[in-house]
């Protein structure tokens, strides 16, 4: 692991993120940079967390999902029980997005079957009122 610090700055450039959401997780406790006076330094360490959780907002993981992510990363043991743990979360995360893709195309059925008969008793009652001469 590299030396190297950021500033919240630096990290907000890198990673296109706001400040202001960097902080926001500082204070859920998923960064912890050191403090030069008032200014926060970032590790690489850090900066590894931030794009962590970054990544698993893109996949649909909680906060808490993303800290126990985080927990695991280990670089010195290959980081083995981070991955088999982040596989497993990729696992569970697939399989309940295959249940909303379910559940929308029986609503898209749903919705078809509403307007079909909407447009029938639109249509019956245009054929009545045409008939009736109005």
């Amino acid at each position: 692991m590299s030396s190297q610090t950021y500033s919240i700055s630096d990290l907000s450039r890198e990673l296109d993120i706001t400040t202001r959401a960097i902080r926001f997780y500082e204070e859920q406790g998923l960064l912890s940079p050191e403090r030069r006076g008032l200014e926060r330094v970032y590790s690489a360490r850090d900066k590894v967390s931030l794009k962590l959780i970054l990544r698993g907002k893109r996949i649909g993981f909680s906060l808490a999902e993303c800290r126990e992510l985080i927990e695991l990363y280990d670089p010195t043991g290959g980081n083995t029980r981070q991955l088999n743990s982040m596989l497993a979360k990729i696992a569970e995360r697939r399989a309940q997005l295959e249940q909303q893709l379910l559940d929308i195309q029986q609503m898209q059925l749903e919705l078809d079957t509403a307007e079909e008969r909407c447009q029938q008793a639109l249509a019956a009652t245009l054929n009545t009122q045409n008939n009736n001469g109005h």
